[in-house]
Formats: C-alpha cells, structure tokens, sequence
C-alpha cells in the first residue's frame, strides 16, 4: 500500500498491468523463499520522505539481499548490523568532507525524516542473489518516483552515482533541478568517489532552492 502523499500521484501506477504482474512475481518469490527487504517496509523510503518535502533523491540500485540489513532505504541498514563497504565509502567522504564523526552504525532514516528520499530503482530482491529482481517492473515503477519528483514545481537534488543511476538522468528537467553526478562509492569506484564532494554540493544546491540544508551527521546507537 503506498504511503498517502504518494498515493495522489502514483496510485495509478499500481492499476496498470505491469504491476499486477510484478506483485504476482514477488508474491511467488516469498512463497519460494526470503526476499528482502520483508513486505511491510517494501516502500519504507517513500513512507519515510513525503512526497511535498523530497528536497534530495539518492538513487541506489536494489536492496541487500542478507538476512536483517535493508529495510528500504537505499544505502541503509538497520542498526546494529554492519555497515556495509559502499556505506563505510559514503561515511569516510563525509568525515573528509564536512569533517562529521564516523557514525557507529549505517541507519540512515535521520537522512530520509529531512527530506533525503533514499530510492532503490529496484525495491525488493531474493535472499542471497543480487540483482535477482531487475527487469521484472520494479524500474517502471521507480521510473515514475522519480518523474512524480522531477515534475514538481519546487526544486529538488538528484543524487546518480555510478553509471546505472545516470542512466535516468532523461527523466529529470535539469534546467529547474540540480544534478549531483558522481562516481559509485563501492570499493570498486571509491578512488574516483573520494575527493568529490557531494554534500557540499547538495547542500548547497538544497540551500540555493529555498530549502533547510542537510544535517548529515548521525548519532551513534551503541550497538
């Protein structure tokens, strides 16, 4: 069930055929097996940044897929789970950066309760296989997230790092929002992410559209 600010502008999305075939699909994954993250928090990103106060949209790929890490934030674990590379990667930068302590966890909803829209352009994903969703609709449906932003009057910042997430960079009017472009913070990429800034440039680009900037320290839960 989508959260109420997003229904006005997304409710449609979940009569069309493409979705009833994509709930189908998902539903034989779950009696097949674990998938994550579990059912109630599949649109946890969207329940967590209404649809009026999105200032930021991050876009991750698709969710962890080991037992208790996501719960629906892109990047994001559940405290007292490890914090994972690409997380470890996005932490050191902002210590470089802003000079933030390293938190003691990677749950990152403080980010999500600002404004941070944390998307997954996939949002759920079988036990143990990467990427084990991809091309079943999830992207039409996360596709429309981010035209449903891109469409609003009040400006906002799109986070693409890597290749995949600048692929959807057709969907965004780039004359009335801000695009932070980037390498991947994955330790495959992280030499090429170190050194580029991206808070500064979303903050002030957050700042520049009229809005509170980002708070991106967050505290430790003692795990």
């Amino acid at each position: 069930m989508l959260p109420g600010s997003w229904q006005d502008v997304l409710g449609d999305e979940l009569t069309k055929p493409y979705f009833k075939e994509l709930t189908e699909f998902v539903e034989a994954e779950r009696a097949a097996g674990p998938v994550f993250p579990p059912r109630d928090e599949v649109f946890a990103a969207l329940e967590a940044t209404p649809y009026q106060r999105v200032k930021v949209l991050v876009l991750g790929q698709d969710p962890y897929h080991g037992e208790g890490q996501g719960h629906g934030l892109c990047f994001s674990v559940r405290p007292g789970v490890r914090t994972p590379p690409s997380l470890r990667n996005i932490f050191k930068e902002m210590h470089e950066e802003l000079g933030h302590p390293v938190p003691d966890n990677g749950f990152l909803a403080p980010w999500a309760e600002q404004g941070v829209l944390l998307l997954n352009a996939v949002l759920t994903v079988r036990s143990g296989e990467a990427n084990s969703h991809k091309n079943q609709g999830w992207e039409t449906f996360t596709d429309a997230v981010i035209r449903a932003v891109a469409e609003r009057e009040d400006p906002a910042v799109f986070v693409l790092w890597g290749n995949y997430a600048k692929k959807k960079l057709r969907l965004i009017d780039t004359e009335r929002h801000t695009v932070v472009q980037g390498a991947h913070p994955s330790p495959l990429s992280a030499k090429r992410f170190f050194g580029s800034r991206p808070f500064t440039q979303i903050n002030e680009a957050v700042a520049a559209h009229g809005h509170e900037p980002i708070d991106w320290r967050l505290p430790d839960l003692g795990r």
